[in-house]
């Protein structure tokens, strides 16, 4: 157990930061997953409205250090190429 007030205070923090960052990867997560079913149910209208949401919820990870950026672009990339599967 920590001993010194601000060591005290860092576990507080980082119990409440955890609590937040796991919501948004959840978050982001159950968003990723609306687009899926879109794509596998081969609505591609739905699945691009999905995309639309999903994009600034993942780009907010990537500024509160959560997703790694070029995974974020990775996943966005391949999505996008998904949909655009299903239109032709």
């Amino acid at each position: 157990m920590a001993n010194h007030k601000s060591a005290k205070k860092r576990i507080r923090t980082n119990a409440r930061r955890n609590d937040i960052n796991t919501a948004r990867v959840s978050r982001i997560r159950t968003f990723l997953k609306k687009v899926e079913v879109a794509i596998t149910g081969g609505d591609a209208k739905a699945a691009a409205d999905a995309l639309k949401v999903v994009q600034p919820e993942l780009m907010r990870g990537v500024a509160k250090n959560i997703v790694q950026k070029n995974a974020a672009s990775r996943k966005i990339s391949r999505l996008n190429a998904r949909i655009k599967a299903l239109v032709k």
